[in-house]
């Protein structure tokens, strides 16, 4: 929606608030402690806000889901992370990138590998959620699902 409405600064900004949100449910799933989750799950005050300052960044995150998570889904967000975190990064914290691209326009093919790349964390997402519903009758769906929408997902590396 946002890029349809010419928003593209902040559609590529959302996908990196996008990004982030699903590493957080993938951490609290796998890794974090309780004592972290009931920060997370408190009645927000200066107080508490405060306290979840002190949980873990993206970076850490990651870590402490080596060997927790599905690999899959870690691989893709090590990935993802590697080639788009420092970009998306700039646009968050209106650095070069989105002075840049605000001043002399968005090439389509950026604009193109953003559908993409938030449809991509759309389908971990999505196999997040099968995992975590433990419904067998949808395991296998993802994969069919990214065949036949092949053409709006990040090119598969082989």
């Amino acid at each position: 929606m946002l890029l349809a409405s010419g928003n593209f600064t902040s559609s590529i900004g959302l996908l990196r608030l996008q990004y982030e949100a699903f590493v957080r449910a993938l951490w609290v799933f796998y890794s974090a402690s309780d004592i972290a989750v009931s920060k997370l799950m408190s009645e927000l005050t200066a107080e508490s806000a405060r306290k979840t300052q002190k949980l873990p960044m993206l970076s850490e995150m990651l870590k402490k889901l080596e060997g927790k998570a599905p690999k899959i889904l870690l691989d893709q967000l090590l990935e993802f992370k590697e080639y788009s975190w420092k970009p998306l990064s700039s646009y968050i914290h209106g650095g070069i990138h989105a002075i840049q691209r605000h001043s002399k326009g968005y090439p389509v093919q950026l604009l193109i590998q953003t559908v993409k790349a938030s449809n991509g964390v759309s389908i971990m997402a999505a196999m997040f959620l099968i995992i975590v519903a433990n419904d067998i009758s949808k395991r296998g769906l993802m994969p069919i699902i990214q065949r036949e929408f092949k053409d709006c997902l990040p090119d598969e590396k082989i």
